[in-house]
């Protein structure tokens, strides 16, 4: 085929691929920009922002239940309606991307609908065209949901992410295979609005990958909410018959639709990174901290493993930016990622938690404190549940969890503190505003031991 030469080609055109190609573009770069679904990726029409539509939605129903306790008496008549035509609105017009192709192609970028795959060094073929990218490839394909090789599944109408946000009504019942961020948070969400709801998880505890504190946080929470929780159990087989049926070796859960939230993949074979030398069958892509994978080739988002989050895949994306164009910056830094869990309580973290770093062979020292004992917590009253963990070594926070009302905005604080290595003892001398949630951070400073 003939070949077209450009300096980059983009393969992938999520929030981190489009920032970018637009960048390139913007800088004079002959920049194609190449996306087999939409332009935005994953968190614009099926991720973060639509799925916080369903929380806000929900949480202000869940608000409402508490006025009892503070207030006097309040009635609500859940409407999923509302939140499914503002998810609409959102995806602009049914998931259609046509608004953020034309806001690339506005910066001198050439748009390209199809699937990429890598051919040799430099070189990128697309349905039939071949571009020669004399400068850089840049992939941020990102992941697809994972579906775990249960007996029977792939033959059912399960949901995805991506389903379930599209969905224009509920069901009466919904199971949630999965005990993870998006699991939790749409499982609360759905229950919330009336849905009966079953979280089955086959970790020892919900948000394995957390604190421990945060587990059984969270599962309190979700259980005294009327979810029910199955975990450290194993689904052996799921049948589907106008409803699903989860075999849990002896124990059956059923419910009207199923939405699988097992965590995410990746498809390096499909993009013909061996044809680069680069073993296919890995699961993410190694980069330097520049974000380059080897000459010629960058990578940034979800297929580097760094966090499946937008806001890594944007951090990364400015640094490939400044690889690709020449110019100086910093690299990339991956010891203060933050994560939030938009359950109600938020449960946000930074950094290592205390098993990783006791795993790394650090001495360290934990602080902990709870919300409702603190002044604000005692004020909050009904909704108060949450926590402030912190995890120090060698005089700085390495790690912290802030659970709790408004838990990720809380956070902030920690992050730039395990960011910035601020030392410990300027943390515990200098004030903080009273009353507040984040005053926890000072009572959680004082206990470290």
């Amino acid at each position: 085929m003939p070949s077209e030469e450009v300096d980059v080609v983009v393969i992938g055109m999520g929030p981190g691929g489009e920032y970018v190609a637009a960048q390139c573009a913007t800088a004079g770069l002959r920049t194609v920009g190449v996306e087999s679904r939409l332009v935005g990726g994953e968190c614009p029409y099926f991720g973060c922002v639509p799925s916080k539509m369903i929380i806000r939605a929900a949480n202000a129903l869940g608000e409402a239940g508490r006025v009892g306790e503070l207030a006097g008496t309040a009635t609500t008549t859940p409407d999923f309606g509302p939140v499914a035509k503002r998810i609409r609105d959102e995806a602009t017009d049914d998931w259609d991307d046509k608004v953020a192709v034309d806001r690339f192609t506005a910066t001198g970028g050439t748009f390209v609908r199809g699937r990429a795959k890598i051919t040799g060094p430099h070189t990128v073929a697309v349905d039939g065209r071949e571009f020669v990218a004399t400068k850089a490839i840049v992939i941020n394909t990102g992941t697809d949901p994972a579906v775990p090789p249960i007996d029977g599944l792939k033959d059912t109408p399960y949901w995805t992410n991506r389903d379930i946000l599209k969905a224009d009504r509920l069901p009466a019942s919904l199971a949630v295979l999965g005990g993870g961020a998006i699991g939790l948070e749409l499982a609360q969400a759905y229950a919330r609005f009336g849905v009966q709801v079953t979280v089955v998880e086959v970790a020892d505890r919900l948000l394995a990958l957390e604190e421990p504190e945060s587990s059984e946080l969270i599962t309190k929470v979700l259980s005294n909410e009327g979810l029910t929780v199955h975990t450290g159990v194993k689904v052996s087989r799921v049948s589907y018959h106008n409803g699903f049926t989860l075999d849990l070796g002896g124990e059956h859960v059923t419910a009207e639709k199923l939405l699988v939230a097992a965590g995410r993949r990746t498809a390096l074979k499909e993009l013909g990174v061996a044809a680069l030398g680069i073993d296919d069958s890995a699961r993410f892509l190694d980069t330097d901290g520049n974000m380059r994978v080897v000459d010629g080739l960058y990578a940034v988002g979800d297929i580097t493993g760094k966090g499946a989050f937008t806001h890594m895949s944007m951090y990364q994306a400015a640094i490939a930016v400044r690889a690709i164009l020449g110019q100086d910056g910093p690299p990339a830094e991956y010891h203060s990622v933050p994560r939030v869990t938009f359950t109600d309580p938020e449960i946000g973290a930074v950094g290592m938690t205390e098993q990783q770093a006791r795993d790394a062979g650090r001495t360290v020292r934990v602080g902990l404190s709870q919300l409702p004992s603190s002044a604000r917590g005692w004020i909050h009253k009904a909704g108060n549940d949450g926590l402030i963990k912190l995890i120090e070594s060698d005089g700085v926070l390495v790690g912290a969890t802030a659970a709790g009302p408004s838990g990720g905005e809380v956070l902030s604080a920690l992050a730039v503190a395990v960011h910035a290595r601020v030392p410990v003892d300027r943390l515990i001398h200098m004030p903080y505003a009273y009353p507040t949630f984040h005053r926890a951070i000072e009572d959680a400073l004082g206990k470290l031991a």
